[in-house]
């Protein structure tokens, strides 16, 4: 069976988006650097099996459509958790908004609108 290990994202900067997916995950930086040729830079974030390759343009980021009506965009990273209300007291705390609640089966979870509009699910399961 095939496992996700990682994903790519555009962000306007990948050192402070991964700082703040490390404080808010205890998620850890694997590595850092610049890419293509010297274009960019990107910061893997993440833990010992899967993570987020966070890229940053040389020339800067743009703006983009909405995702949710735009094919191929992303509409929202899900990270699973232990404690969810740990860890909406540690969105809370680097001042961002959760929002969408939801028990459901077989957990629940949360939303919340990151650094560049980026849409966070935060669940756990029982």
């Amino acid at each position: 069976m095939a496992r996700l290990e990682h994903l790519n994202l555009t962000v306007s900067d990948a050192d402070a988006f991964a700082a703040l997916l490390g404080r808010l995950f205890d998620w850890t930086v694997r590595w850092s650097g610049p890419v293509l040729g010297g274009a960019g830079r990107s910061v893997h974030v993440g833990g010992p099996d899967d993570y987020l390759a966070l890229y940053t343009p040389g020339a800067g980021v743009g703006t983009a459509p909405d995702s949710y009506v735009t094919p191929g965009a992303l509409n929202h990273i899900g990270v699973v958790v232990d404690d969810i209300a740990q860890a909406e007291t540690r969105v809370r705390e680097a001042g961002f908004t959760p929002h969408n609640h939801a028990d459901y089966e077989p957990g629940r979870r949360f939303y919340f609108d990151g650094p560049d509009g980026v849409e966070i699910e935060v669940v756990a399961y029982d």
